[in-house]
């Protein structure tokens, strides 16, 4: 079985077989990572956007990185694209506020909605390192960051989503 930095070897050839299994190894991971980072919006769009790039780049990929890391910077980089769209016409409800009070308390123990309320550089930090279970230092060269600045922000989004369970505490009158 051939390596995935070798299958991209190929790819800078036209190898549709070499592309085909690079597809069916990071099927899953990348639609995953994609999901969680949009909270399930136009994840196909930016799924095949992602091969796309591949694809058209093969020629910059550099051999002596590994092909997950280059595969996830692209990936990542088309998230921040995407993120700094408008976002869609907001849908009117029937009864405002008890959809606005079912929504908070989905909220509480709904994981992909949780990340979504992160902003978006600590997002980035825990889909990498825990959804995709990528060391501090692939996740540093995904992002292009320092270890020290991964640890920082693993650190902060985690804060974050421990005030974000936690009830709301209500004070006697």
């Amino acid at each position: 079985m051939q390596t995935d930095e070798a299958l991209a070897a190929r790819l800078v050839d036209g190898d549709d077989l070499a592309l085909r299994e690079l597809l069916r190894r990071y099927e899953q991971r990348l639609a995953r990572f994609l999901h969680r980072q949009t909270g399930g919006r136009d994840v196909e769009d930016l799924y095949q956007e992602t091969w796309l790039r591949v694809v058209r780049h093969a020629d910059r990929y550099d051999a002596t990185r590994r092909f997950s890391t280059w595969l996830f910077q692209i990936a990542v980089n088309l998230c921040r694209d995407w993120q700094r769209r408008p976002p869609p016409e907001p849908r009117a409800l029937e009864d405002e506020p008890a959809a606005a009070e079912l929504e908070r308390s989905d909220a509480a123990l709904d994981a992909a909605q949780l990340l979504a309320r992160l902003p978006d550089a600590q997002r980035e930090v825990v889909v990498l390192r825990y959804y995709q279970d990528l060391s501090e230092d692939e996740v540093a060269e995904i992002l292009d960051i320092p270890k020290g600045t991964v640890k920082s922000r693993m650190h902060q989004a985690i804060a974050r989503l421990a005030q974000l369970v936690q009830p709301e505490k209500r004070v006697a009158s």
